[in-house]
């Protein structure tokens, strides 16, 4: 199981000197986000900065973009990092991809995502071999690719793409056309290995490809301290509150909290929903452990089950330096 790292949503200045330290310390990637910046921009800046350490989006908002921009962006930061870049894509939910991006919301969403990666990967496959670009979908046209606007092969094409979800439609698109899967970090290690695993199956069988041919990350809320079990418990009801979400919760039989969770939401009342979680839910959603222990609590709870493991806290230099030194050195002698 590889350790990777969150980019903390700060200013892009502030990235070469994170990234440096992330490599240093030895975490295998480094992941950004799509909340308050664009999750591209700080990958050029890692790619210059570091020579090892992998990087990837997680997440780029896939419907808030056409193919040919997100193609184009993959493979400038995969020939600037000679293989490094990780291409994470997700879809968020319809209010943001309507009211937040301006973007229409697909009739199917895994359809829609399903041609983007088949319509990135003909760009790639134009720009790297010289091959007629002749992509015909039901979203996507894609019939024009002059040599002013090819920018030519590359010596690492082969871009690995991760799909994030909650739900098994993302999970079974992830096993039949992706190098691997994000998990969102509302699961329970259950649940991934119950619902999540399981549906990635299916999507390989229906490709010819085996279970293990798909990367699974998981992004892992960690208790450490009291400080932490608040927060954590905030997080869960935010995103416990979403109704698409609900499985999750309907795995352990808590439609209802979920209900509760939405209803107060709609009423804007933020700072009664983490009243509903209970400590039950925060074992089941949360790794619960003490700062020494943390690294083999987390192998121990997610062996066999995850590839990669992100822990729900941005890595900044600076803040918690112990920790972080320690959580690597313990991940290496389990």
């Amino acid at each position: 199981m590889l350790l990777d790292a969150g980019l903390p949503p700060a200013p892009l200045q502030s990235v070469p000197s994170i990234a440096r330290e992330a490599e240093a310390l030895g975490f295998n990637a480094l992941w950004s986000t799509e909340t308050i910046h664009n999750p591209f921009m700080p990958g050029a800046l890692v790619a210059e900065h570091t020579n090892r350490i992998n990087f990837g989006t997680a997440v780029a908002v896939s419907f808030a973009r056409s193919p040919t921009t997100m193609a184009y962006a993959a493979w400038d930061l995969a020939q600037a990092s000679k293989g490094r870049f990780i291409l994470g894509l997700g879809t968020q939910v319809s209010a943001h991809i309507e009211r937040r991006f301006g973007m229409p919301w697909p009739d199917s969403p895994v359809g829609k995502l399903r041609e983007q990666i088949a319509a990135m990967r003909a760009l790639w496959n134009t720009w790297q071999t010289g091959a007629k670009l002749n992509f015909r979908g039901e979203y996507y046209r894609l019939t024009l690719m002059s040599p002013f606007f090819n920018p030519g092969p590359i010596d690492h094409p082969e871009i690995p793409i991760y799909i994030a979800g909650v739900n098994t439609g993302m999970a079974r698109l992830a096993g039949e056309v992706a190098d691997g899967f994000l998990a969102h970090p509302f699961h329970s290690p259950r649940y991934l290995s119950e619902v999540i695993r399981p549906a990635i199956g299916r999507g390989a069988q229906r490709n010819n490809r085996e279970l293990e041919e798909i990367s699974l990350s998981a992004t892992v809320f960690v208790i450490t301290n009291a400080e932490e079990k608040e927060f954590t418990r905030q997080q869960i009801a935010f995103y416990a509150s979403t109704p698409s979400y609900r499985p999750v919760l309907a795995l352990y039989g808590w439609e209802g909290e979920g209900e509760k969770l939405s209803a107060l939401v709609a009423r804007g009342k933020w700072g009664e929903i983490p009243k509903i979680i209970n400590d039950e839910m925060l074992e089941e959603f949360a790794v619960i452990s003490t700062e020494e222990e943390l690294a083999e609590a987390l192998k121990e709870r997610y062996w066999n089950i995850a590839d990669r493991i992100t822990i729900y806290l941005p890595f900044m230099p600076g803040e918690r330096d112990a920790f972080w030194k320690a959580l690597i050195e313990a991940w290496r002698e389990d």
